[in-house]
């Protein structure tokens, strides 16, 4: 039995969006949190789905993706203060 290599790289994608975005929603149910907080979450969220995606689901991807949406989530609501 052959696998497909491409089916199961999209269905791996597809879960892994499907899981940040179950996590992006359970976030948003935070309401203690900052906005700055909040940005932050959102961003990583973003992020990480983002990274997975343009990486193929690579974990270096995904954990970069989550970093540098973190920061930008963070910097963003620093843009709004001003």
């Amino acid at each position: 039995m052959q696998i497909n290599q491409q089916h199961f790289f999209q269905r791996s994608n597809l879960q892994k969006s499907m899981l940040s975005i179950a996590l992006l929603v359970s976030l948003t149910g935070c309401a203690e949190m900052t906005t700055r907080q909040k940005s932050a979450a959102v961003g990583a969220a973003v992020g990480g789905v983002a990274g997975a995606v343009l990486t193929n689901g690579s974990a270096f991807g995904t954990v970069g993706g989550a970093a540098i949406g973190g920061v930008i989530g963070h910097g963003i609501d620093n843009l709004k203060g001003k």
